[in-house]
């Protein structure tokens, strides 16, 4: 296999847009809501975004040899490397609930940041172990099913949203984009369908007036942007970092978050891999795992708050035709971009717009390969797992109406609106809202619990199907899944070891759940009991639904 394709540029813009949002995301964040501007806002440029350019190129250079030497192993060449960056959910998670409470010190903040993705690549890489024992033990439709789930929600809706919502600029590149995949045709000098579509959408946004596409963009917010750009070096904080894990009692609370989300990216990451066998690309789960882990715990030790993962994805770069140079390339521009200071510049020229269509097409090809690639028989499992990522893409928006100033200026919160119902709102109901915050809970294991249960019930394995349901009951009851704190609109998790939860905070423990899980492993274990004694006569034919 060639290190290096020309479709390669295809997979490198789609992945450098993914990495490029979150980018902007750390800039937006953090210096908004996190403090970290005017005389902290070096925090930023010349700590975090340096130190998580370094955690990228790190696993992008692996992942890229991995992808090449299983190539030369196996005598191919149609080997994709595993997409890799920082994780948006940690991302969000920790800038609103590690970062945000200590805006008021975001030197502290800063500090508890890089504890928090220290513990989060500490998890990643003892994960790494015992992982392969996970994918023996869970069936594919339980690991693509959550996938897919992701990809419907969190990927192809939101852009989806955002295409519909600037069609001038984005429906161009769409057309282009599906034009390049599905048809799988090859544009006039051989150029990559995906940097045609980036351009068409740049020069829309540029020529036609803002009052038509909707995407301001002007000369000289570039140039302003050109001049405020400085060179930034990755600088070694491990002082800082262990100063701040000397004080225990300020980063032991942070725990209900570091744990959750660590095992979160553990598990997402793991099924980023078996989404890889999946398309024919069988990586060492073991390597793979530790490689994120110890790029996470890089950026903790170099200045980044934020962890990384082996990304959604992985089909959909496939057919592109990207191999292992569109990791590179990827490593290479964003450390550019971080080192140089010029990440706002880049965000002032090209619109997001104009690329999210690669974005949007990705999480189709995971959404198709859930049901592809696994056996036709466990078609409803994936279906099933669906559901619960789908209502945590519900939660999300609907819990962002509670920080629109007009709801949070008439005093509505996420708390008062669950506890009284409507409240001269839209007509949603408490009780709906508190259904899909419970699912939205840990809900990268409850797809994956309620589709593989679902997979062993087809299968008859009912045995398999009463412990699955036994660990859902488990990761209710600690507080993993389901169980949630609301304070105000400030949505977290409730684990079972916090007895002093917030003053004033509303709580949902989840036992009801955990009780209905119970009645089902009870069920399923009493039915396997039943099936296996009639499978004792050999002359029975087994029909379960009898």
């Amino acid at each position: 296999m060639r290190f290096f394709v020309a479709r390669d540029i295809d997979g490198f813009f789609g992945l450098f847009i993914d990495n490029l949002v979150q980018l902007l995301l750390i800039l937006a964040l953090c210096s908004s809501l996190a403090g970290m501007s005017g005389d902290f806002g070096y925090l930023i440029d010349a700590r975090i975004l340096p130190g998580a350019a370094i955690s990228i190129v790190i696993g992008n250079l692996f992942y890229s040899w991995q992808a090449y030497r299983l190539a030369k192993k196996e005598g191919r060449d149609d080997v994709t490397a595993l997409p890799y960056g920082i994780n948006t959910p940690s991302l969000l998670v920790y800038v609103f609930f590690v970062l945000v409470p200590l805006r008021d010190n975001p030197e502290k903040a800063w500090k508890m940041g890089l504890v928090a993705c220290l513990g989060s690549g500490i998890i990643e890489l003892l994960g790494a172990f015992i992982a392969p024992a996970i994918r023996r033990y869970t069936p594919r439709a339980a690991l693509l099913s959550t996938l897919a789930g992701i990809a419907i929600g969190f990927i192809s809706m939101k852009f989806c949203l955002d295409i519909w919502s600037k069609p001038i600029v984005a429906m161009g590149p769409l057309a282009l984009v599906l034009v390049s995949y599905f048809s799988g045709v090859r544009f006039p000098l051989g150029l990559p369908g995906g940097f045609i579509a980036v351009m068409l959408g740049t020069v829309a946004a540029w020529v036609l007036p803002s009052s038509i596409t909707e995407v301001q963009l002007s000369t000289s917010a570039v140039v302003d942007a050109a001049r405020a750009a400085q060179p930034h070096w990755p600088v070694w904080c491990g002082p800082e970092l262990l100063s701040a894990l000397e004080n225990s009692a300020e980063w032991l609370p942070l725990l209900s978050v570091i744990i959750p989300m660590g095992l979160f990216n553990l598990i997402g990451s793991l099924q980023n891999i078996e989404s890889a066998e999946a398309s024919g690309d069988r990586f060492s789960t073991t390597w793979s795992l530790a490689a994120n882990g110890i790029g996470t715990i890089t950026a903790a030790f170099l200045g980044s708050c934020f962890p990384t993962t082996i990304y959604i994805g992985h089909p959909g770069w496939k057919q592109l035709g990207a191999r292992s140079g569109y990791s590179v390339l990827n490593g290479i521009a964003i450390a550019a971009l971080c080192f140089s200071g010029t990440v706002p510049v880049v965000a002032k020229i090209i619109p997001i717009e104009a690329g999210i269509a690669i974005v949007l097409w990705i999480g189709v090809i995971i959404t198709a390969q859930a049901f592809q690639a696994t056996p036709p028989r466990h078609a409803a499992a994936v279906a099933i797992g669906l559901f619960p990522a789908i209502a945590a893409w519900g939660a999300t928006v609907s819990c962002g109406v509670f920080d629109l100033a007009p709801i949070r200026d008439a005093g509505i919160t996420l708390q008062k609106f669950l506890m009284e119902g409507d409240v001269n709102m839209v007509q949603l109901s408490g009780y709906g809202l508190h259904g899909l915050i419970t699912l939205e809970r840990g809900y990268i294991f409850t797809c994956m619990m309620i589709a593989a249960l679902a997979a062993a019930l087809i299968d008859r394995q009912f045995f398999t199907a009463s412990i699955w349901s036994a660990l859902a009951v488990i990761t209710t009851v600690i507080g993993l899944t389901h169980a949630y704190a609301v304070s105000g609109s400030v949505l977290d998790y409730l684990m079972i070891w916090e007895r002093t939860p917030p003053i004033d905070a509303t709580l949902y423990r989840a036992y009801d759940i955990a009780a209905g899980y119970l009645v089902m492993s009870l069920l399923f274990l009493g039915l396997g009991f039943y099936y296996d004694r009639r499978k004792v006569d050999a002359d029975e034919e087994f029909i379960p639904h009898e």
